[in-house]
């Protein structure tokens, strides 16, 4: 019988892998979409993103914010989901390919090593986000989707409160 733990771990690239296996993906002329943020508290509207995101290259490549890096850009009480976790939810998904982290508060690094063909973002960044520059310099498209109203993770906590 397969193990989860060794299952999940095949759509896991180190970040210090990323180089090689870009350059790999983009070898085969395979288009890059990539998607970031701590997806803490996983929720319905972080599912419609990620579904977005996975329709717009052949590949998608989700970036997760490493525990240290929300604390430091959110609150140092976050996040709910240690990023061991959050990495092994965020594989479980059909639609995601790869998973990596990083531990800036801001993706820009990252993006420079993987240069996607396109950066998806929800409206509220909208297209002026911060990674723009750095993906558009590339030659790269941001794609915003539209948020489900009323979901999120700040919203779930507020509501897990009032009970």
């Amino acid at each position: 019988m397969k193990k989860w733990s060794d299952d999940y771990q095949k759509k896991i690239i180190e970040p210090n892998e990323l180089s090689n296996k870009i350059a790999q993906f983009k070898a085969q002329g395979l288009t890059i979409g990539t998607l970031n943020g701590s997806f803490d508290l996983l929720h319905a509207g972080h599912l419609q993103i990620i579904y977005e995101a996975s329709q717009v290259a052949d590949l998608l490549i989700v970036a997760l914010n490493t525990d240290s890096s929300i604390q430091r850009y959110k609150n140092i009480k976050r996040p709910i989901i240690p990023l061991q976790y959050r990495l092994q939810m965020m594989c479980s998904l059909a639609f995601v390919d790869y998973v990596t982290w990083f531990d800036e508060t801001d993706p820009k690094a990252l993006l420079e090593i993987i240069r996607p063909h396109v950066h998806v973002n929800g409206a509220e960044y909208g297209h002026e986000c911060l990674e723009a520059d750095t993906v558009i310099e590339h030659g790269g498209a941001v794609h915003i989707v539209n948020l489900v109203p009323g979901l999120s993770t700040t919203s779930i906590l507020n509501k897990i409160a009032s009970l």
